[in-house]
C-alpha cells in the first residue's frame, strides 16, 4: 500500500491511497467465494454456480463491495502511517476497481488546525469583589412569602385592582377566526405583572366579576410563537371573579413551617445569605473564566472545522427546541426558520469551538487529563442531586453514549481552573469591571447553566 498526504487548508488534507493489484485480487477472489456459497442463480445449485456466472450476473455489485470493503480496511492504515486523525467522517472518492489493476482512492480529512499558543499563564484578569445586600435578602424573603401564599376569593363587590388576580374565560381571534390555542376557562391573570399581556391585563382593571370585556391586543415582534409575532389579536373575556394573594405573616413560626433547618427568621436570612452568595460566587467565577480565555483567544488566530461548527449549531438549535416542547411548543409551531438559525447561532458555535481547542491544547502541553474517578465522582454528585442512585445514573450515561461528553467537559473545567491558578487576579467592585459583551446565544446559556 502507498499513500501520500497533500495539504488543502488548515484544516484540511487529502490522503490518497493505492493498494497493488495483488491485494485486489485477493479481496476480489475472497468476495466471489463468499458469495458463491449463498448466490442464487435459476439452473444452477447453491454452491455450484460457475465463477463466469457468478461474474455476469453480480459483477458490477462485487466491484463496489470490494471497493467499499478496501476502503474500510485500509483507510485507518493509512491514515495511521501519515499521523493524520480526522476530525468527522472521511469524504472518499475511488475509482473504477479491476481486478489485476492498483486500486486507486483519495479521502479528503477534516482535521484539528495547527497553532502556536501564545503565553497563556500569568496573566492579569479582573474578578468582581461578591457582595449580598440586605434588599437582596429582602427581596428573596418577599418572593418565599408569596410562594407560599394563598390566593383567596375577594368577597366585596368591587372592581379589579392593580396586583389582583382575575379569574377569567377568554377566546381569541385573529382576523375573525378563533384561534384555539389561546382559549381557556377558570384562567387566573395577574394584574399588573405583564406576565400574560400588558393591554389585556389592562383593559381588566375597574371590571367586576360578571363583567363582559373586549380588547385588542398586539403581539411583540420578538413573541416566541411566530404566528402570533407582530399580529394584532382580539380577545373576548367574561370575568369570573376576583381573587387576591393573602401572605403569610413574616414570623418565627413562618420560618420554623418551611423546614426544620429554621428556627427562626433570622436562621432563613442567614440561609438565603449563603445561598445568595453561594450563587454570585458561581457566577463572578464562570466571568473570571470567560475573561482569562478571552485574553488568550485574542492572541492567536486561525481556521476552524466546520464539521465542528455545525456540530455546536446543531447542538444549540436542539436545545432551543428541546426548552420549546417543556413549555409545550416547538421550532415548527414557533415558526421559527432553522437557517436563520443557523445564521444567528453561527457566532456562538465558532466562538465556542475556538475556545474548545485553544483549552485542548493548553490540556496537552500540561499534560492534563480526565480520571474515571473524576468521572465517577462527578456522576456521584448529579446523582446526590437529583436523588437518585449512582449506578442508576451512571447506567443512563453510558447507554446514551454520554461518558466521553461529561470527561470532555470535566477536562474543560480542569484546564480552566488551571489557568485561573496561574493568573494574577486583581479583584475589584461591579461598577469598576471593565464591561464586556456577555454570552446572548442559547448556545452558550446552556454551556454555563
Amino acid at each position: 500500500m502507498k499513500s501520500a498526504l497533500e495539504v488543502i487548508s488548515p484544516v484540511k488534507k487529502k490522503l490518497m491511497v493505492e493498494l497493488e493489484p495483488e491485494e485486489v485480487d485477493k479481496k476480489i477472489e475472497e468476495t466471489y467465494r463468499n458469495l458463491g456459497k449463498s448466490a442464487k442463480v435459476p439452473g444452477f445449485r447453491p454452491g455450484k454456480i460457475p465463477r463466469k456466472v457468478l461474474e455476469r450476473v453480480y459483477g458490477p455489485q462485487v466491484s463496489e463491495e470490494v471497493a467499499r470493503e478496501l476502503v474500510k480496511e485500509t483507510l485507518p492504515r493509512a491514515m495511521d502511517e501519515t499521523k493524520t486523525f480526522p476530525l468527522s467522517v472521511p469524504m472518499v472518492e475511488n475509482d473504477m476497481l479491476k481486478a489485476g489493476e492498483p486500486f486507486k482512492y483519495t479521502a479528503v480529512l477534516e482535521v484539528k488546525p495547527e497553532f502556536e499558543l501564545k503565553e497563556y499563564m500569568g496573566l492579569d484578569v479582573e474578578k468582581e469583589i461578591v457582595h449580598v445586600k440586605e434588599e437582596e435578602v429582602d427581596k428573596q424573603l418577599e418572593e418565599i412569602r408569596k410562594a407560599n401564599g394563598k390566593l383567596v376569593a375577594v368577597e366585596e363587590d368591587r372592581p379589579i385592582g392593580e396586583g389582583d388576580f382575575a379569574i377569567v374565560q377568554y377566546a381569541a381571534y385573529q382576523d375573525g377566526k378563533l384561534l384555539e390555542e389561546l382559549k381557556a376557562d377558570n384562567h387566573p391573570v395577574k394584574v399588573g405583572s405583564n406576565e400574560f399581556h400588558p393591554e389585556f391585563e389592562k383593559a381588566l382593571l375597574d371590571h367586576k366579576t360578571g363583567d363582559a370585556v373586549r380588547v385588542g391586543v398586539t403581539f411583540e415582534e420578538k413573541h416566541p410563537n411566530r404566528k402570533l409575532a407582530g399580529k394584532r389579536v382580539d380577545f373576548q373575556i367574561q370575568v369570573l371573579g376576583i381573587k387576591e394573594l393573602k401572605l403569610p405573616e413574616l414570623n418565627d413560626e413562618f420560618a420554623k413551617s418551611l423546614g426544620a433547618d429554621f428556627e427562626n427568621v433570622e436562621g432563613l436570612r442567614q440561609k438565603i445569605r449563603d445561598e445568595l452568595k453561594s450563587r454570585e460566587e458561581k457566577r463572578t467565577d464562570r466571568d473570571l473564566k470567560r475573561r482569562l480565555l478571552k485574553k488568550i483567544s485574542d492572541k492567536v488566530d486561525f481556521e476552524l472545522p466546520e464539521s465542528l461548527v455545525e456540530e455546536e449549531i446543531n447542538y444549540g438549535i436542539q436545545t432551543l427546541n428541546q426548552n420549546l416542547m417543556r413549555m409545550g411548543s416547538s421550532l415548527q409551531k414557533s415558526g421559527l426558520q432553522q437557517e436563520k438559525l443557523r445564521e444567528e447561532f453561527r457566532p456562538a458555535a465558532e466562538k465556542r469551538v475556538k475556545d474548545l481547542l485553544l483549552l485542548g491544547e493548553i490540556a496537552r502541553q500540561q499534560e492534563l487529563h480526565t480520571e474515571q474517578s473524576e468521572v465517577d465522582e462527578s456522576i456521584t454528585r448529579m446523582a446526590e442531586g437529583m436523588n437518585q442512585d449512582p449506578a442508576v445514573v451512571k447506567q443512563y450515561y453510558e447507554a446514551n453514549q454520554m461518558v466521553d461528553s461529561l470527561s470532555q467537559r470535566l477536562l474543560e473545567e480542569k484546564t480552566l481552573n488551571f489557568l485561573v491558578k496561574g493568573a494574577n487576579i486583581r479583584e475589584m467592585e461591579a461598577a469598576q469591571m471593565p464591561v464586556e459583551e456577555e454570552a446572548t446565544s442559547p448556545i452558550e446559556q446552556d454551556r454555563q447553566a
